[in-house]
C-alpha cells in the first residue's frame, strides 16, 4: 500500500464524526473500467444531441468540463437540456464487472460516525454502484449533482449545499476523493483530506496532465483505500 503520511493518523482522524466519500474512481478502482464506460456514454449523448462525430464530441466534452465543471452543467447552461435525461443516459452502464470489495466494506462499517457519498454523478448511480461493490446500506445518504443544484465540486457552493443538507460540520469531517482539486475547499474548511490515487487504464480528462502531485490540499495520499481505512480504524480502536 502506497500511503503518504504528512501527519500522524490519530491526530487527524480522532475527532472525525462524518466520513465523506466521492464515488467514481474512489470507492472503486480506476482499472474497473466503470468511469471509461460513463465517459463513452457522455460522448454518445453529445453525438446524438449535437450531431457531431466522435472526435468532435470528445473535444466538446473536455470543453464543457473545463469551462463549466461538468458536461451536464455545460449542456444545461448552453443548450438547456433536461438534467434527468442526461444522468439516466450516461449512467446506463454495465456494472457486472464490479465485484464486492469485502475488505473495504468491513473498514467503512468500522468507521465511528456517519458515512455519506458526495458525488458529481447521480444518486441512483451512486446507490447502484455501492450495492454492486457490497457497500449497500453502509451510507446514510448519497448527495448528488442534482441535490447540489447542478453546481459541481470543486465549487464552494456545492460543498455549502452538502453541509447544509446533511448537517455536516466540516471541522469534524474527513473527505476521500480521487481528484486533487476537489479537496481544496474541504481542506480550507477544516476537513481532513485524503487523495485516493490509482493507475487508470486511459487518460482521464478530469485530471491535470501531471498526476504526480502530491497536492497541498491532501493531508494523506493512498492508492489502497481499504488498507488506509484499516490503519485508521486500528489506531482509533487502540486509542479507546
Amino acid at each position: 500500500m502506497n500511503v503518504s503520511l504528512r501527519l500522524p493518523l490519530l491526530a487527524k482522524f480522532a475527532h472525525v464524526t462524518s466520513w465523506i466519500f466521492d464515488l467514481d474512481n474512489t470507492l472503486y478502482p480506476p482499472d474497473s473500467g466503470l468511469w471509461p464506460a460513463i465517459e463513452d456514454r457522455i460522448t454518445l449523448f453529445l453525438i446524438e444531441h449535437s450531431g457531431l462525430d466522435g472526435a468532435s464530441a470528445r473535444a466538446l466534452q473536455r470543453y464543457y468540463y473545463h469551462q463549466h465543471g461538468t458536461t451536464l452543467r455545460g449542456l444545461v447552461d448552453e443548450d438547456g437540456i433536461d438534467p434527468a435525461h442526461f444522468l439516466d443516459f450516461v449512467h446506463d452502464i454495465d456494472r457486472s464487472g464490479l465485484e464486492p470489495n469485502v475488505a473495504l466494506a468491513e473498514e467503512i462499517a468500522r468507521l465511528p460516525g456517519r458515512k455519506l457519498i458526495f458525488t458529481n454523478g447521480s444518486r441512483n448511480h451512486a446507490l447502484e454502484t455501492a450495492e454492486k461493490l457490497g457497500l449497500g446500506g453502509l451510507f446514510e445518504a448519497a448527495f448528488d449533482i442534482v441535490a447540489a443544484g447542478l453546481v459541481p465540486k470543486p465549487r464552494d457552493e456545492a460543498y455549502d449545499a452538502f453541509f447544509r443538507a446533511h448537517g455536516v460540520e466540516p471541522t469534524q469531517a474527513a473527505m476521500f476523493e480521487d481528484i486533487a482539486k476537489n479537496l481544496a475547499v474541504p481542506r480550507v474548511r477544516g476537513m481532513t483530506t485524503v487523495l485516493v490515487t490509482g493507475k487508470p487504464g486511459r487518460v482521464d480528462h478530469r485530471q491535470p496532465p501531471d498526476r504526480e502531485l502530491p497536492p497541498a490540499a491532501a493531508d494523506f495520499v493512498t492508492d489502497d483505500l481499504a488498507g488506509f481505512l484499516l490503519r485508521v480504524n486500528d489506531e482509533l480502536a487502540a486509542k479507546v
